[in-house]
């Protein structure tokens, strides 16, 4: 069994600002895949994530934030540009794709508004709170929508997903750049506790052998954290005294 068969890669935030992005990240991963709506459960599948995704960036300056972050990931970029040995164009060139991101986004109409000002999406999200509430009797619009060519609907749902690019661009950079800060250390929990220090760092990410059948539960913040690793199996499952686990940083 190869190596990715074996492991599962757990991630944990370890402040406000990098829960919300990785919440963001996981409904924009969604709508990604979500270019052709083939019927009415993964059409509401789609809205709902739609809806979710506008709440999430209603709730906070999302834009501020990565602009900022990007600006601090080109900082932390020119301390590389006088070490021996590294490739300054290729240093250079990253510099710079983070700044037209930057400008992009700056650039880029209020993150959502064009989906919000959408009148099927707006309806349709009035809809979604209530228990079967997107019925065809209770929303005929959305079912006559679901009915017309395939090929507007995946053009209609495909300018949808593009407008939310510039954030999914420099959202998927500072992740990427994040968790491209930590390396992985092999770690050893007691009887199914490992704490440590964070100093200034983002995410935890913890890999696990998927054969030991335990998953890790996170408390912590920016400075500390511990992990508590729990059986699947809440009843019969157990906790071995030393478990072996890879921990990153970032």
């Amino acid at each position: 069994m190869s190596d990715l068969s074996q492991n599962i890669l757990f991630e944990h935030p370890l402040n406000e600002k990098v829960r919300t992005w990785l919440r963001i990240e996981f409904l924009l991963q969604q709508l990604q895949n979500s270019h052709s709506l083939t019927g009415l459960p993964n059409t509401l599948g789609f809205f709902r994530c739609i809806s979710e995704l506008l709440d999430i960036i209603d709730r906070g300056d999302v834009r501020t934030e990565l602009v900022k972050e990007l600006e601090r990931q080109q900082q932390k970029l020119m301390q590389w540009i006088d070490v021996p040995g590294v490739d300054v164009e290729r240093l250079n060139a990253l510099r710079h794709s983070l700044k037209d991101m930057s400008n992009v986004l700056l650039a880029a109409p209020r993150l959502g508004q064009a989906l919000k000002e959408d009148r099927l999406i707006a309806m349709v999200r009035q809809r979604l709170s209530i228990p079967g509430g997107c019925c065809s009797f209770d929303m005929p619009i959305l079912h006559m929508w679901l009915h017309a060519p395939k090929q507007e609907r995946d053009k209609q749902v495909s300018d949808w997903v593009e407008t939310m690019e510039p954030l999914n661009n420099a959202l998927n950079a500072c992740l990427d750049l994040i968790r491209q800060s930590g390396h992985f250390q092999k770690q050893t929990s007691l009887n199914g506790f490992y704490q440590d220090n964070a100093e200034d760092c983002d995410i935890l990410r913890i890999r696990v052998d998927s054969a030991h059948q335990l998953y890790p539960q996170v408390s912590g913040h920016k400075t500390r954290f511990a992990i508590r690793f729990m059986p699947f199996d809440s009843e019969l499952g157990e906790t071995p005294e030393r478990f072996s686990f890879d921990i990153a940083c970032c």
